[in-house]
């Protein structure tokens, strides 16, 4: 299927911004042995992306607003259209030199996501999908797995790390959880996880305290694959609550039962 005119746009800013990330990423493991570290260098690289992105987007449609993981918002002048980035999705990988990360692009139009992409540099995955024309990796359709029961399923989720909180909460879910699933995953890339879904290789995801840019292209990607996404109430407030459940529509509804059952 050829590629409409706004995913190539799309397509080139990720695709500019990856081999930038991808020239940083064969640094980051010469600086793993310094004294400092390369935690700057990898804040440098994030922001590189980021600008490469917004250049790109900011001149191919030219009034659209921005909302960015280093940026912030841009208001346009077109109010009715505004594009979701996050240029390095799994810093921590990206900082130890774990080859899972990505670029995310959404866009959204009149408050609806409308389209997603999202592009690691390393593996050359490129994941994209517009709202009603489906969902791909590279040139190959996607769809979500076909499993039917928790019990034949491998579910994936984000842990939370030193100062975000949210322990007990974790605790209280995963551990009923162990024992109904095949497997839980963490791949520390919340867009990975929502591609890795809509590709059947995850049967499910949940996962809390999310930003708008960590989600808004998954979304797009995993719906256009047959599957499903809520907040952790079920509802469709994902972008404000930073909450979702994800999986085909079998999976996703047992998984929102487990996670919202009484402690």
């Amino acid at each position: 299927m050829a590629a409409s005119a706004l995913m190539n746009v799309m397509v080139g800013a990720a695709r500019k911004a990856g081999r930038s990330l991808a020239r940083d990423f064969g640094e980051v493991a010469q600086l793993q042995v310094s004294v400092k570290g390369p935690a700057n260098f990898v804040t440098a690289a994030d922001q590189r992306a980021e600008e490469i992105v917004y250049r790109e987007l900011a001149r191919a449609r030219q009034g659209y607003g921005f909302l960015m993981e280093e940026g912030g918002e841009i208001v346009g002048d077109d109010k009715t259209h505004r594009w979701i980035i996050d240029p390095l999705d799994g810093t921590t990988n990206f900082l130890h030199s774990i080859p899972l990360f990505g670029i995310s692009i959404a866009l959204e139009r009149d408050g609806e996501l409308v389209a997603g992409l999202i592009y690691n540099p390393v593996s050359d995955e490129l994941y994209t999908a517009e709202k009603g024309k489906g969902a791909f990796l590279n040139d190959k359709r996607l769809r979500v797995a076909a499993r039917k029961t928790l019990q034949d399923s491998v579910i994936s989720t984000g842990i939370p790390f030193r100062g975000r909180g949210g322990y007990e909460r974790f605790n209280d879910e995963t551990a009923p959880l162990m024992h109904e699933v095949a497997g839980l995953r963490r791949t520390g890339a919340a867009s990975i996880d929502l591609a890795w879904t809509a590709a059947g290789r995850f049967d499910g995801y949940w996962e809390h305290d999310l930003q708008p840019w960590d989600i808004a292209a998954g979304i797009v990607i995993l719906i256009e694959a047959g599957g499903i996404a809520t907040d952790i109430q079920g509802g469709e407030n994902m972008l404000d609550s930073g909450s979702i459940v994800a999986g085909n529509p079998t999976i996703q509804k047992l998984l929102l039962a487990s996670l919202k059952r009484p402690a």
